[in-house]
């Protein structure tokens, strides 16, 4: 194959004009993949690395920059000043926004690995401004939402992994090697401590801080800390709560709400029928009290003394 007309094509700095296969035959092939869609105005300006492998019907916008030893297959779209670094996977029905960096060994959109999936089509949509540090792998949703959901803006550390069909929301916190199996949702804000194990159909509310080594196993209110073995209720996320904005008196009221659920020896039901009574109407009491009423697997508990960590042998 030679080009017929002159062309210009920068990858990493360096200019080719009017390459022929005999002369560099592997450089060749990628910047014909580059030509192609540089003519569908789907890969203008792009940095991409001679040794990466782009299918032809991947859709990358301005700027976006492939380092060496990725794959891209068909049906992705990356978003306008993404970075994916070396040796990353990104596998069909993956839509990843803007200004994202991707470093490498992660894979993004492998199929689910639930035995239950038929092939049936799905994405994963990862938000604006996220990070996927090494090796985090993010699946396919399955027919269930047809969907996994990484918001924006968003430090997903190194060997995380999502499985199918969780939504995880804006500005959250993941860190090292947390596991979040399947149809699992996460709230705005929430932070997980490190090697956390997170138990399929959970919902972590907004604002929550798990603490590092949890097992999670019953649904975490917004706005708490979650912490000890078993999981349990360690108080509100006070300090969070101030960085993000939020009044004293804010910050006070959902501390009231919490006393009322956890301290005053009432079950879950009576506690949210108190508080729905007694205190005033409030965005965060009616986002617990509507959390609380749609958990599917109960939420977490006060920490009882002689049932958990205090126990064990040091």
């Amino acid at each position: 194959m030679i080009f017929s007309d002159e062309v210009n094509i920068k990858l990493y700095g360096l200019s080719f004009n009017r390459l022929q296969v005999k002369k560099l035959p592997f450089l060749t092939v990628t910047i014909t993949f580059a030509r192609l869609r540089l003519s569908g105005g789907f890969f203008n300006n792009c940095m991409i690395h001679p040794h990466t492998y782009i299918h032809p019907n991947a859709r990358l916008a301005t700027n976006v920059k492939v380092d060496p030893f990725t794959v891209i297959h068909q049906d992705v779209e990356i978003g306008d000043g993404t970075w994916v670094g070396s040796n990353v996977t990104i596998m069909e029905g993956a839509r990843i926004g803007k200004n994202c960096r991707i470093f490498p060994g992660a894979v993004i959109a492998a199929i689910p690995q639930d035995l239950k999936f038929q092939g049936e089509y799905s994405n994963v949509f990862i938000g604006d401004g996220t990070t996927i540090r090494e090796f985090v792998t993010v699946n396919r949703g399955t027919k269930a939402r047809d969907k996994t959901i990484i918001g924006k803006n968003c430090l997903i550390m190194a060997y995380c992994h999502f499985a199918h069909d969780c939504i995880v929301g804006d500005n959250c916190i993941m860190s090292n090697n947390t596991q979040v199996a399947g149809h699992v949702t996460i709230g705005d804000w929430a932070i997980i401590g490190g090697m956390t194990a997170v138990h399929q159909f959970i919902n972590i509310g907004q604002h929550a801080f798990l603490s590092g080594g949890s097992l999670v196993g019953k649904d975490v209110p917004p706005y708490i800390k979650a912490a000890r073995t078993p999981l349990s209720y360690a108080g509100v996320n006070s300090i969070g709560l101030k960085r993000r904005g939020f009044s004293i008196e804010r910050i006070n009221h959902i501390l009231d709400i919490y006393r009322i659920i956890y301290n005053k020896g009432m079950n879950t039901s009576q506690a949210v029928e108190y508080i729905e009574e007694e205190m005033p109407a409030t965005d965060e009491r009616d986002e617990i009290l509507t959390f609380i009423r749609e958990s599917g697997r109960g939420i977490i508990k006060r920490f009882t003394k002689g049932n958990g960590d205090d126990d064990l042998p040091i």
